[in-house]
């Protein structure tokens, strides 16, 4: 295929050119309408481009075909049979892959460290969880990918389990052994998801991780706008194999999306794209020494111990690492990931990817240079002489592996939609959550409904609050209450 085209860019500049007049939405009419105040702040050219996917970048019965050829240019580009555009997210994406595998009350296995958007998921369709535990580094207090070993006996324990999802990579960086989870996965024909949100850049270099479709996954989810150039909110799921229809899968997006998508997410999907093949090695030739460097950089800085695979692969670990994720232990310096990366934005007006109670994180991508690069060494240089300002730490209870298990009592829908009530922390103790209670970010709920709360696990998030955690799908934000099923 020719990837020098970029269809929807190319529909944006014949709009254009032709001198189109909407009598649609948007209802700014192409920033004729929006206040100069905004106009200022955002630019014109996002107002001028911001038209309707159909009678606007495509005629009423889109028989152009503009948003079909660039998405199976962007199928053509990283090998899959079919690529499907999202512009609510890899949260809307992961969903629809999950209503394409299981029904409602059906079961479906899933990694335990999944992103809240999946437990949103379980809440919607009703299926039934069958949870995969992560590998605990109990010295780094840090959660690796489940094994393929773990899903085997998943599988093995659940015939009746419709399909599997794992996380890979994590927002740490850490990736599963994709390949051997799959072939776990299709020995009993089963399909596998994976959510690759945090990898849209490993097809295009052989030093990156192995993305989901070359290691076999049936779909694959993944945010462009976390490590692309696309817009927020932009994002892709890849289709390969016969395990899943693709016109299942796309009925089920059809169900979930927006029916008013926005051209400029589109847009800035299909420029990616372009880009990537046309120069994605070259950029990602550049990342990686850069990476590589930084990560020389920080670990000579007195305070700091930057993770590698010498911290994070190996037996009973993950299988591999995306070295963009630059994961900084300050473990030594008597303080959170939380106070340090407060400060670092205020005094420094950096701002970090995950901090956690002894870790902060910088995000590298293709778009970062030696100047980004220096701006961050410099900023933790000046940490380090300030650190005393940032300490005495609250502590964070963290729990054993076995305490952060909980047990899943009700199903997430059941327990998310029936009757609740709000209790003192003091008293949810053995209680059935009806809410997600997840530290962001990374966005991995501790607790999510239908679990049963212990008091490891109620000390963990009431501690890290305290030491400047957020937990923001909390109806109670500071922890200090729970809500809960009302026991029938």
């Amino acid at each position: 295929m020719d990837h020098s085209r970029a269809p929807v860019l190319e529909a944006l500049n014949a709009y254009h050119a032709t001198g189109q007049t909407p009598f649609t939405p948007p209802g700014h009419k192409q920033g004729r309408g929006t206040d100069a105040r905004v106009l200022e702040a955002l630019g014109e050219a996002v107002f001028r481009s911001d038209i309707l996917a159909t009678s606007g970048m495509d005629d009423r019965t889109s028989s152009g075909g503009v948003l079909e050829e660039a998405q199976e240019l962007m199928a053509d580009a990283v090998g899959a049979a079919h690529t499907f555009f999202s512009t609510c997210g890899s949260s809307l994406s992961v969903k629809s892959a999950m209503l394409s595998v299981a029904g409602p009350r059906e079961q479906i296995i899933v990694g335990r460290d999944a992103h809240k958007s999946v437990v949103s998921g379980l809440i919607l369709s009703g299926q039934k969880p069958i949870w995969v535990r992560p590998q605990w580094d109990p010295d780094l207090h840090l959660a690796h990918p489940p094994s393929p070993q773990a899903f085997a006996a998943a599988l093995r324990e659940h015939p009746d389990a419709k399909g599997a999802l794992v996380t890979s990579p994590t927002p740490y960086g850490t990736c599963a052994d994709l390949h051997a989870i799959a072939e776990e996965c299709h020995r009993l024909g089963k399909p596998l998801i994976v959510d690759e949100a945090w990898g849209a850049h490993l097809p295009f270099h052989p030093q990156l991780p192995t993305w989901a479709m070359d290691a076999g996954a049936d779909v694959c989810v993944t945010s462009v706008h976390k490590m692309g150039s696309a817009l927020e909110q932009s994002s892709v799921f890849h289709l390969q194999g016969d395990l899943i229809d693709p016109a299942v899968l796309k009925a089920r997006e059809d169900l979930l999306g927006t029916t008013s998508p926005s051209v400029l997410l589109y847009a800035a999907l299909d420029g990616w794209r372009r880009q990537m093949v046309e120069h994605g090695h070259a950029l990602y030739d550049r990342a990686l020494a850069l990476a590589d460097a930084l990560r020389g950089q920080i670990e000579h800085l007195d305070g700091f111990h930057v993770h590698g695979r010498e911290d994070f692969c190996g037996p009973d670990r993950a299988a591999d690492m995306d070295p963009l994720q630059v994961i900084i232990d300050i473990s030594a310096m008597g303080t959170t990931g939380y106070r340090a990366a407060d400060w670092l934005r205020a005094h420094h007006g950096v701002n970090l990817h995950v901090s956690d109670h002894r870790r902060i994180s910088a995000q590298l991508t293709h778009a970062d240079s030696d100047d980004s690069a220096k701006v961050l060494v410099a900023a933790l240089a000046d940490l380090m002489e300030h650190v005393a300002d940032l300490r005495p730490a609250a502590a964070v209870d963290i729990p054993d592996p076995k305490d952060l298990t909980l047990e899943q009592a009700l199903l997430p829908r059941d327990a998310f939609f029936g009757p609740t009530e709000q209790v003192p922390i003091e008293r949810a103790e053995g209680r059935i959550t009806a809410e997600m209670l997840t530290p962001y970010p990374p966005g991995i709920p501790a607790a999510l409904p239908g679990e049963r709360l212990n008091r490891q696990v109620l000390d963990y998030l009431r501690s890290g609050v305290e030491a400047g955690m957020v937990v923001p799908d909390a109806a109670d934000q500071q922890v200090h209450s729970i809500r809960v099923a009302i026991d029938k």
